[in-house]
């Protein structure tokens, strides 16, 4: 299958490999952000193969597990106690609020529904008029046009009992709020592909100017993974902090623009808490003021007070890149995929959750 099997090309992989293995001279800490690139770095063994000078710590690029506790009780909260329809992708049904998930919620009786679009909500409104639905929207940069999208449908139809639960997150400040944090040990960053694919490179030059840390977009795949590790390698051998766009056979320097402007049109840039490490000024979108109609915080008026993450959760030391997943003492004991403690170990794309099913795999390095 071409732009996918010759991605996962062994003779290729070997090649980078060798190269690495060849340059590298000094010991580096290099986070990649997505949790979709973790969990391919685990699954395939990338790391255990990396010369031993090289470390991959693993970033809050897992929108679902940044997602704070207290979102997570608003929307059940609207589940029970509002009677909404409440609509979700299927990986926040599991993850754990501070008294209950979104599935121990549909189990009591709530009408949480899984779904692969927004747009299904807003079809979903239409169809019950009499029922409020509310869409949990959960994501980065790349699934905001989809959900801007569904608000700008919603408003077209003047369907009035559909709104949105934003709890969207933005890569570059994290990626700022990390290099400034006081036990930061990275020197290089992996960002995440499919980001860029909607807003382009311009957000990186400046935090690359700024911390004199280099940064290289790269994809998903093997080949992908290990040709930006060897590009960031050569950088920090060199000295040198350059962007650098691996992926550039998706990503074009100025993104999508017509996905931008949808964006533009229904969000607007704030400040948000990230679960595990706290408030990061301006890193997430939260609905305009002329469409606050379609804002379920503001339509349901909901007061939902904040609560502190479970002790016993190293979450947000993992998602800094402080600790690997293995180094908490709940790791597969108390905090396992059926029993989580925190949202790393549920989410399809969460660090926990990598180690925890390719646990096989050489990741304890």
């Amino acid at each position: 299958m071409k732009y996918l099997t010759e991605y996962r090309d062994a003779s290729v992989v070997n090649q980078y490999l060798n190269e690495l293995h060849k340059i590298n001279t000094k010991p580096w800490t290099i986070m990649e952000i997505c949790g979709g690139q973790t969990h391919s770095l685990v699954k395939n063994g990338i790391i255990g193969l990396l010369p031993k000078n090289i470390t991959m710590v693993h970033g809050p690029g897992c929108p679902v597990c940044v997602t704070p506790l207290h979102l997570i009780d608003k929307a059940v909260y609207l589940a029970e106690e509002r009677n909404v329809i409440l609509c979700s992708y299927g990986d926040m049904l599991r993850v754990p609020g501070s008294k209950k998930s979104l599935l121990e919620a549909k189990a009591n009786g709530a009408d949480v529904r899984i779904l692969y679009s927004p747009l299904e909500a807003v079809t979903l409104a239409k169809q019950n008029p009499e029922k409020e639905v509310v869409f949990f929207a959960v994501g980065f940069e790349t699934t905001a046009p989809a959900n801007a999208l569904s608000v700008l449908h919603a408003k077209r139809e003047r369907i009035k009992n559909y709104s949105v639960l934003t709890s969207h997150v933005l890569v570059p400040p994290a990626i700022e709020a990390l290099v400034n944090d006081e036990n930061n040990v990275v020197q290089g960053f992996l960002a995440a592909g499919h980001v860029c694919t909607i807003m382009g490179i311009g957000e990186y030059s400046p935090l690359v100017e700024k911390n004199k840390l280099p940064i290289v977009i790269t994809g998903f795949e093997p080949v992908d993974l290990l040709q930006g590790i060897l590009m960031l390698i050569k950088q920090l051998e060199k000295g040198e902090y350059k962007l650098e766009n691996q992926y550039s056979r998706v990503v074009k320097p100025e993104g999508n623009t017509e996905a931008i402007k949808v964006i533009q049109q229904v969000f607007k840039v704030c400040n948000r808490e990230w679960r595990g490490i706290g408030e990061i000024p301006m890193s997430g979108y939260e609905i305009r003021k002329e469409l606050q109609g379609y804002d379920a915080n503001v339509k349901f008026d909901i007061q939902i007070d904040k609560v502190n993450e479970s002790a016993e959760c190293i979450a947000g030391e993992i998602l800094r890149g402080i600790k690997k997943p293995n180094q908490c003492p709940q790791f597969g004991k108390k905090c396992t995929p059926i029993n989580p403690i925190g949202a790393p170990m549920v989410s399809s794309e969460g660090a926990c959750a990598a180690y925890y099913h390719f646990s096989k795999v050489d990741v304890m390095a």
